[in-house]
């Protein structure tokens, strides 16, 4: 069976073999004969026709096709699967058989040994034969690390390389360095950091303000316009589709060379432009990207999936572990996250990369201080029992803030789609103008996210501050601008992420929630100093600072951040990373269980869960409990009826002909066929894919005719009989392509279980058979997701993304007001450019 995994024994034998990221989807096909379908374009797979008893539709069955019926009657058309948009396009994406893809390895894996040894056998006694097969087995086994830190050191070369470029274009929007242009402000006052007379800001006057916003808009549309020529993929975090290909779905380019490339060049400019987007889930995308052009340079990954798999998932821990600066929490994160079923020999491989991509990164030192990242702190102060009270008010806003961020942004993405699609450029040029305009005036809005982070972590000593953080004097205006500023960046981020530039979502909620958290350390402090023999505070030695803001923004942080991803220990970890303070792991604890808290009783997910479902993307999550209440005859029976498939057509194992085959490849589009004995039982089944490949490679050598007969078992037992007559140049062998090993569940199975088989196993399909063990359905795991769908609907789960007809009047008023604009700013930009254009 055709898997779409770069497995596929087409591929192998053809050298042809695609990755794991572009597996060719429909109109990318290498086979292509006398048929319109190419490999898997659909799930739509065949099955014997057999007479179905009515007594074998069971209660649960009949009950809910009923009700889908009444949808069905209602509306007048069959709604229930055209015009959902969430699973409608669960046909554009092509389906990985983990089972097959495994046992294919082990195969080749055992060939491959036995062919050397065999070739060698007749040397065996020469010594140099002998070492030369000890070292191909060590090859082979450390090829794995071998290609590991490669991709960790590319990881680590890259990340640094960003993160020099991303301090200097944030830099450049408010002055230059004197000593060198090239120079970004830390470079340029490392000598003298207070005060530099080597950074000349553009003005002393209004001028600056100007150039700062339009240099901010210029950064942003140049990271949207190359993303929308030149590499499309290379928009929004990254982490959602991720989770996708791994999960054992394929997306066609989206870890492609001319992806890592673009991405890389715009996600500086993105975060220069002053956008309310972060690196660190671009930064999981890139790595992946890097692991995929790395691992295609070596066979034993190009040509497996699930050895690809294993790589992309160590990536994505190296990918957090240099935007954080935290490798075991990017391991950690590729648990929680990222993999659906994590192996322990996959956990060492994601340590082992994240350490040589973090161990780089550290290497190259981009801040020159030793530190992986600007916001990267340490404590030496102590916390009290009375502020576990305000630890859960810190724990409750995380919960807050990341169910209203998950719900609005979601609501700004449904505009963003019906209305916004055909102007990514504008959109993003026109959010980073607004973004400048408003942020410049706010000492923590004007500055790079990271920078602020940084700052409002630091406790207070001596004369260390910015502008008025620390002046005891200005604490009143101080808590008003941190309580505007989390609001304006809360709003920020609702209308931002998504836009069509790289973008991540983790700094922006963690400069929320540090913002917020000093707010409330703040107001705590201020108590305090106003009330320092209240009994809530007789813990507090005088003199001793009693409460320190800094480790309140941290706390804030890992609460926003805990609460958009929806995740717990991977957080705890990456802040202890962050701080190396163990004193406050208990608080972060506190803090992020209340979140998890909140979120797990008002929520529905991370945000990278959420935008799988309203991107449409398949994808069974390992983290979802699945209450179907039916039987798997129930799903088959609601796929069959409501998805317009006709009855199926099964292949006998012998005894048809090439004529017979190719008319029934021009009649039906189903992508893989039962092969059947006796006209009853199931011994293994075929792919369309695998069947034009045969035929296409015998039609091009002009060795079969019409009349060639077709065999898909040449087991010798077989009944010859059909084909004795032929010679033997004139039988068409397929036996090799039927897998012979298909999984069979009874019509009675729960679909809870079945969707456990899809979870652990893997399949790309099972089928349905009777206590006869004739097949009477085959199921994908597509068909698994669209019927859970509709039943969650059905049952009234799924209702929080309707929009009221209010709300799309709200929306056509506000789309008439953006139009005017866009109109405006495209005649502008087409004025400019046909003056820098026309002259001589």
């Amino acid at each position: 069976m055709l898997d779409f995994s770069e497995t596929s024994e087409i591929n192998e034998r053809n050298n042809s073999a695609v990755p794991l990221s572009e597996q060719l989807l429909p109109n990318d096909s290498f086979v292509n004969y006398e048929t319109s379908h190419y490999f898997y374009n659909d799930d739509s797979w065949g099955q014997p026709e057999t007479d179905l008893d009515a007594s074998r539709q069971s209660d649960s069955s009949g009950e809910f096709l009923q009700r889908v019926n009444a949808v069905n009657s209602e509306n007048n058309s069959r709604i229930v699967l055209d015009n959902i948009p969430e699973i409608k396009r669960y046909d554009e994406f092509a389906t990985i058989d983990w089972i097959e893809d495994s046992a294919r390895e082990n195969m080749r894996r055992r060939k491959k040994q036995q062919q050397y040894k065999i070739n060698s056998a007749s040397q065996w006694k020469n010594n140099r034969t002998r070492v030369r097969y000890k070292l191909y087995e060590l090859y082979s086994g450390a090829q794995g690390w071998i290609v590991l830190m490669i991709i960790g050191i590319a990881i680590g070369l890259i990340a640094s390389i960003l993160t020099t470029a991303t301090e200097f274009l944030s830099d450049i929007k408010s002055g230059y360095c004197t000593k060198g242009f090239y120079l970004n402000r830390t470079f340029c006052c490392w000598e003298d950091v207070e005060s530099c007379d080597k950074w000349q800001p553009w003005s002393y006057s209004i001028l600056n303000y100007f150039i700062y916003v339009l240099l901010s808009t210029i950064f942003a549309f140049l990271s949207a316009f190359l993303v929308f020529e030149y590499a499309p993929t290379a928009s929004g975090s990254g982490i959602s589709e991720i989770k996708v290909i791994v999960g054992g779905f394929v997306m066609k380019g989206f870890l492609s060379f001319w992806t890592l490339v673009i991405k890389s060049i715009c996600l500086p400019l993105a975060i220069a432009a002053g956008l309310s987007v972060g690196k660190e889930g671009p930064s999981i995308h890139y790595s992946a990207c890097v692991g995929n052009v790395i691992g295609r340079l070596f066979p034993k990954y190009k040509n497996s999936a699930t050895k690809m798999k294993e790589i992309l998932t160590a990536c994505t821990a190296a990918g957090v572990g240099v935007a954080f600066g935290s490798p075991i929490g990017g391991v950690l994160f590729s648990v929680e996250e990222i993999s659906s079923q994590f192996e322990l020999k996959t956990l060492w491989r994601s340590y082992f990369c994240a350490l040589v991509a973090t161990g780089t990164l550290a290497a190259t030192n981009p801040y020159r201080n030793g530190q992986l990242v600007l916001f990267q702190v340490s404590y030496d102060r102590d916390w009290h029992f009375f502020e576990i009270i305000f630890f859960v008010v810190i724990g409750i806003f995380g919960g807050i803030y990341g169910i209203l961020t998950i719900n609005l942004n979601l609501r700004v993405q449904t505009f963003r789609k019906k209305y916004l699609r055909n102007y990514p450029i504008r959109e993003a040029t026109i959010l980073a103008l607004l973004t400048g305009l408003i942020c410049y005036f706010n000492q923590f809005l004007a500055v790079d996210m990271t920078k602020s982070m940084g700052k409002l972590f630091h406790e207070c000593e001596g004369d260390w501050g910015i502008d008025d953080i620390c002046d005891p004097s200005a604490r009143g205006q101080l808590v008003f601008s941190l309580l505007l500023a989390t609001l304006i960046r809360f709003a920020l981020v609702v209308v931002t992420y998504g836009c069509k530039v790289p973008a991540g979502i983790f700094v922006p909620s963690m400069a929320i929630g540090a913002m917020f958290g000093r707010f409330m350390g703040t107001l705590v402090e201020m108590l305090y100093t106003a009330n320092p023999d209240m009994a809530l505070f007789a813990s507090c030695k005088k003199d001793v600072p009693c409460i320190t803001p800094g480790t309140y923004a941290f706390l804030g942080a890992a609460a926003a951040l805990s609460g958009i991803m929806n995740i717990t220990v991977t957080v705890v970890v990456i802040m202890f990373e962050l701080t190396g303070a163990l004193t406050y792991i208990l608080p972060t604890m506190i803090v992020v269980g209340v979140t998890k808290a909140i979120t797990d009783k008002l929520g529905r997910g991370g945000i990278a869960d959420q935008m799988i479902w309203f991107s449409g993307l398949p994808f069974v999550d390992n983290k979802a409990e699945h209450y179907l209440n039916q039987n798997v005859e129930a799903a088959a029976d609601f796929i069959r009826e409501n998805n317009g498939r006709s009855d199926i057509i099964s292949l006998p194992y012998s005894g048809i002909t090439l004529a017979e085959i190719n008319k029934i490849l021009n009649e039906t589009s189903f992508q893989c066929y039962p092969v059947i004995e006796d006209g009853k039982y199931m011994f293994g089944f075929i792919g369309r894919a695998e069947i034009l490949h045969v035929l296409e490679r015998q039609k091009s050598s002009g060795t079969v005719s019409p009349s060639t007969m077709c065999i898909f078992d040449s087991a010798l037992d077989r009944d010859t009989s059909a084909y004795s007559s032929s010679s033997t140049t004139d039988v068409l062998d397929f036996s090799s392509f039927v897998n012979k090993s298909p999984i069979k569940v009874y019509q009675g199975t729960s679909l809870d279980a079945v969707m456990e088989i899809f979870l652990k196993m893997g399949p790309k399909v099972i089928f349905v058979t009777n206590h006869k063990g004739h097949i009477l359905s085959v199921l994908s795991r597509k068909d698994i997701l669209r019927f859970q769908f509709v039943h969650e609907k059905l049952e009234g789960k799924i209702t929080r993304w309707e929009i009221s007809r209010n709300a799309e009047l709200v929306d056509e008023k506000i789309w008439e007001i953006m139009r005017s604009v866009f109109i405006y700013c495209g005649d502008l930009y087409i004025n400019i450019k046909q003056k820098v254009f026309s002259r001589d």
